[in-house]
């Protein structure tokens, strides 16, 4: 098995070995990562406090939103769009962009144990803390 440091060493060893180019980049997965460099469409938006890069089909995990499951949600705070290399930068928010997700589940995460202790003082405090969650599903990525 031969090491590829660069493209045109791989056509290189295309030619010697008699292989079609694109047969070789499509075992190699360079196709599929060319897909995944700038070509898809993604947006960063922000929910709950936090910050997400979020493209269409994707699954999210983001704070408990207050929608029943099955209906939809538009996220309007798109800090950030990219169309094919195009990239709008907002200020701090892209005003013409919109972000439109389905609820899928709401759901608990795993308990949190906080134990807090004063040596020598008999002072013990435990108490636990569920976060509650919503799965969202992105739908479409609008770019008015």
């Amino acid at each position: 098995m031969f090491q590829v440091k660069s493209l045109r060493r791989l056509e290189f060893h295309c030619e010697i070995l008699s292989i079609p180019w694109l047969t070789l980049a499509v075992c190699f997965g360079l196709i599929a990562l060319l897909c995944l460099i700038g070509i898809n469409m993604y947006a960063v938006i922000e929910t709950g406090g936090k910050q997400y890069t979020v493209q269409e089909g994707d699954q999210l995990k983001v704070e408990k939103l207050g929608v029943e499951s099955g209906q939809t949600v538009t996220f309007d705070r798109v800090m950030l769009v990219s169309d094919n290399g195009d990239v709008k930068i907002g200020t701090p928010v892209v005003e013409s962009a919109t972000v439109v997700a389905e609820v899928k589940d709401h759901f608990k995460a795993p308990k949190i144990v906080i134990y807090k202790m004063k040596r020598r003082k008999g002072y013990r405090l435990k108490a636990g803390h569920r976060q509650k969650h919503t799965l969202v599903e992105i739908k479409e990525i609008k770019l008015s």
